[in-house]
């Protein structure tokens, strides 16, 4: 598509989720009825083809992928679409079910529906997401237009000036145990168009397939789905509204997707919000994991929430005791693995500008995410790590396994020549560093 072609179909995209949402928020208890024909607008599939195309991703079921759709010609693709959600006779495939491994060593399901069923979920969440976002709460920050999990920490943070203990939960089983009848329901206080609400029950019935056996979906809504997170966050909505006007005096609630903690001042505000928000999701037919579900003081032990270590500690300074967040051990673990893999012996043959490449999008990602904290040491220890690993496949690479400063002197310039960055700060590394 053109440049200008494209910007024209962003533009007026977002301007129908302004009015969408402006009207919304200006009532809380509107339903909307006629939203089911902007699904198929050519400004809103061409705006969810282009962003489910920056996604990537597998192909579904169907073998489909994006490759073979921009081969075959996209407005043909669209007008496909088009076509069958005029006519009402649009059917979503089932979702084709991959395990993806955990830092735990179990492995969560991830469900990848087709490139078609991608969009048209992509489509639909543009249209309705307005409509909800203007009454979400302000404790939620997973999956949100300007919200991050980044955002969320500092919140945290902030609340833990304060607090003194949390409740770190773990919903048992969440995005396999949504109860569909319930989550239709709570879609449909604010949209009672029959058109997006059969087009939400037929990915929840969809099913999925595993090794080419095909299993029916009672329950639940499938992890790498388009329209999951926003349907996780209507339903977990619930609980941030009761919470934020029955139990906000028992401590800050700060949510992400089904992952949250609760920052309290006291032990007995804790255990009586750990009761509440038992007694919360048990409404929503959820439950605590009870093994991962705990009471915590910040300032004894610490806690771990998005990819961060939490913790309270008396400052040298100033001697006030402040939180602070730093990687937790889970994520340095994952990143020193996948350095690890980008510089094992598997690679010594690939063009050496492909695999500085890969380190530096691993570098600049967990750089960016992990900015906000105060991370000094664990930077500088995954900076003497990626060393101690260029350093090795230097060696394997050139053949050359004697030591000596001639053969370290080789790899510095090697190193500074081939600009892998920095964790720590911008830049490559150096002689001095």
């Amino acid at each position: 598509m053109h440049a200008s072609n494209r910007q024209l179909h962003l533009q007026t995209s977002r301007q129908l989720q302004r009015t969408l949402y402006r009207a919304a928020k200006r009532s809380r208890e509107r339903r909307f009825h006629a939203l089911y024909d902007r699904v198929y607008r050519p400004d809103v599939l061409w705006r969810a083809w282009e962003e489910v195309r920056a996604n990537g991703g597998e192909a579904g079921i169907d073998g489909v992928s994006i490759a073979d759709i921009e081969k075959a010609g996209v407005p043909e693709f669209l007008g496909g679409i088009v076509d069958d959600l005029k006519a009402r006779q649009y059917h979503p495939k089932p979702v084709r079910r991959v395990w993806i491994p955990k830092a735990d060593g179990r492995k969560r399901p991830l469900g990848i529906p087709t490139v078609r069923d991608r969009v048209i979920q992509q489509a639909c969440r543009i249209v309705v997401e307005p409509v909800f976002e203007a009454t979400f709460e302000d404790c939620s920050y997973g999956f949100r237009p300007k919200r991050s999990a980044k955002q969320a920490i500092t919140v945290v943070q902030d609340a833990l000036v304060r607090g003194w203990y949390v409740v770190d939960a773990d919903i048992e089983g969440f995005f396999d145990t949504i109860d569909h009848g319930l989550l239709l329901s709570l879609v449909g206080r604010r949209v009672s168009d029959r058109g997006i609400l059969k087009l939400i029950r037929q990915w929840l019935k969809a099913g999925v397939v595993e090794q080419g056996v095909y299993q029916r979906t009672e329950k639940g809504t499938p992890q790498g789905g388009v329209i999951s997170p926003l349907l996780a966050n209507i339903y977990l909505h619930v609980l941030d509204r009761y919470w934020t006007q029955e139990c906000g005096a028992l401590g800050k609630l700060v949510r992400y997707a089904d992952d949250f903690v609760v920052v309290c001042r006291s032990r007995s505000q804790a255990a009586e919000a750990m009761r509440s928000v038992q007694a919360l999701l048990a409404r929503l037919r959820l439950t605590l994991h009870p093994d991962k579900t705990r009471i915590v003081a910040a300032d004894a032990e610490g806690f771990d929430f998005l990819g961060f270590h939490v913790h309270k500690f008396r400052s040298n300074r100033s001697g006030r005791v402040a939180p602070y967040v730093w990687p937790s051990v889970k994520a340095l673990k994952r990143v020193r693995q996948r350095l690890k893999e980008l510089t094992s012996s598997r690679w010594l043959l690939v063009s050496l500008r492909v695999i500085v490449r890969w380190l530096n999008e691993v570098i600049r990602g967990w750089r960016q995410y992990f900015a906000c904290g105060n991370g000094t040491r664990q930077f500088q220890a995954m900076d003497h790590y990626l060393r101690m690993r260029l350093w090795r496949f230097f060696r394997r690479r050139s053949g050359n396994r004697a030591k000596g400063s001639t053969v370290y002197d080789r790899y510095m310039r090697w190193i500074q020549g081939c600009g892998v960055e920095h964790f720590y700060h911008r830049g490559i590394f150096s002689r001095a560093s």
